[in-house]
């Protein structure tokens, strides 16, 4: 069984029935002491990375997540959600995250763009993956939908397994052993993002 996690801060909904569309039945979990029970874990995640930290501290899931990280079991982070699973973000301030994949969450840097663009990026892009379960039968370039003006920087490049361009090339996918992320939404993403949530169910 799936859990998504509900702290508040997430487009619930929205991936719930993404994954009813696969026949594949989901939970929508908000008490963290249940989080083991389940086999896979989505953390989806809509706002400011400061404010889901401290819904997720309040909610007591913060050490619950990173149990679950820890089991081998696996995760899944939905564009916040992604974010989260790092060690900080200079969204707002400073503010620690999960700490489950080592890097950092930072603003695009239009001063680097090589054309003027609107931030956030929102819309249709390209995503280029390296080979991975999450994206097998998908073409190395497909195109899936964006809402963000923040983006992850990996400390270690094995952990990169998609990247995206927009003003200049920003990873959009990560996996580090059974911890997976993905900036974009798969769950408004038609039939490439429901592929890449039924490869997850394969997992």
């Amino acid at each position: 069984m799936i859990a998504i996690v509900d702290y508040n801060m997430g487009n619930l909904a929205s991936v719930k029935n993404a994954f009813a569309k696969l026949g594949k039945e989901t939970v929508v979990e908000s008490d963290p002491a249940k989080f083991q029970k389940y086999d896979k874990l989505i953390l989806p995640g809509v706002g400011a990375f400061g404010d889901a930290m401290e819904h997720l501290r309040e909610r007591d899931m913060i050490e619950a997540i990173r149990d679950f990280g820890a089991s081998g079991k696996p995760m899944l982070g939905i564009c916040l959600g992604m974010q989260l699973l790092f060690e900080s973000s200079e969204e707002f301030g400073e503010h620690k995250g999960l700490g489950l994949i080592k890097g950092h969450v930072k603003a695009f840097d239009e001063s680097k763009f090589s054309e003027p663009l609107k931030v956030p990026h929102m819309g249709w892009n390209r995503m280029f993956t390296k080979e991975h379960p999450l994206f097998a039968g998908l073409d190395e370039n497909h195109y899936l939908y964006f809402v963000h003006t923040f983006h992850v920087t990996c400390d270690d490049k094995e952990d990169i397994i998609g990247e995206t361009e927009y003003g200049y090339k920003f990873t959009s996918a990560v996996a580090h052993n059974n911890i997976m992320g993905i900036q974009p939404h798969p769950e408004k993403s038609h039939d490439n993002g429901l592929k890449i949530l039924e490869n997850f169910i394969k997992i």
